[in-house]
């Protein structure tokens, strides 16, 4: 299966502290793969990285084959940082129709009605300014516009972050059922294994600066003789 983003021997220092070493790992076209680690493993770093938004020391991050460092391979992902906001004095609508016209997508219809449904984002809502709107309100509305991008690649750091109860399980649902349908690939971040085990076809276990285990929910288990994922994650990491 062809690549949609290659990770090889990506180092990265900030001063003394050796942040990423030596990271190599591959995300196939439509798969979904989860990051995780503890805080201050150098998932975001690794990230950034590969969006050309921060400096690597060494290694070689490639886009569908082609060089993080050329602004092309970006062209066909879409991002959502973990600190997403949205530009304050627009209205909710407003930016996801900005963000369509960036895509050179269609905004209204069908796609548009199915996604706001899989967040849970009432229509109403979009008409509010969004300095109006909460947290999980404004993630929400960066969701809608990563998932109407029409990208083969969806990156995100987070994704749930904020999101109530109802809309992770909705969205969750949607990702799973867009994955047979369209076929993108997502490489996310995240601290909740649960979602890594229901979501992923594999899984990147990052611990001091590389990856400790890279392979499916599954056989992470059968690795380290437990029977749940996180009784896994916590013998890789160690005490």
């Amino acid at each position: 299966m062809p690549e949609a983003i290659r990770f090889e021997g990506v180092e990265r220092s900030y001063g003394r502290q050796r942040v990423l070493t030596g990271v190599t790992f591959n995300v196939r076209a439509g798969e979904y793969v989860g990051l995780v680690g503890v805080n201050g493993a150098g998932k975001t770093t690794l990230i950034k990285g590969m969006l050309d938004l921060g400096e690597i020391d060494r290694g070689h991050i490639e886009i569908f084959g082609v060089s993080h460092r050329d602004w092309r391979a970006r062209g066909r992902l879409a991002f959502l940082p973990e600190q997403f906001s949205p530009p304050y004095y627009a209205r909710g609508e407003d930016f996801l129709r900005f963000m369509a016209a960036m895509h050179e997508r269609p905004y209204a219809g069908s796609e548009r009605d199915a996604v706001l449904a899989a967040l849970d984002l009432d229509p109403a809502a979009l008409a509010k300014p969004v300095r109006t709107l909460s947290k999980g309100m404004s993630q929400k509305l960066g969701l809608a516009a990563t998932l109407l991008s029409g990208r083969p690649l969806f990156v995100l750091d987070e994704p749930m972050s904020g999101l109530d109860p109802k809309a992770r399980a909705l969205f969750k649902q949607h990702l799973l059922e867009r994955r047979q349908r369209q076929g993108q690939a997502i490489f996310f971040s995240t601290h909740l294994l649960s979602d890594v085990e229901s979501l992923c076809d594999r899984i990147v276990i990052l611990h001091g600066g590389a990856p400790r285990f890279v392979g499916t929910p599954h056989d992470c288990c059968t690795n380290f003789g437990v029977a749940d994922l996180e009784q896994a994650y916590l013998r890789c990491v160690g005490p």
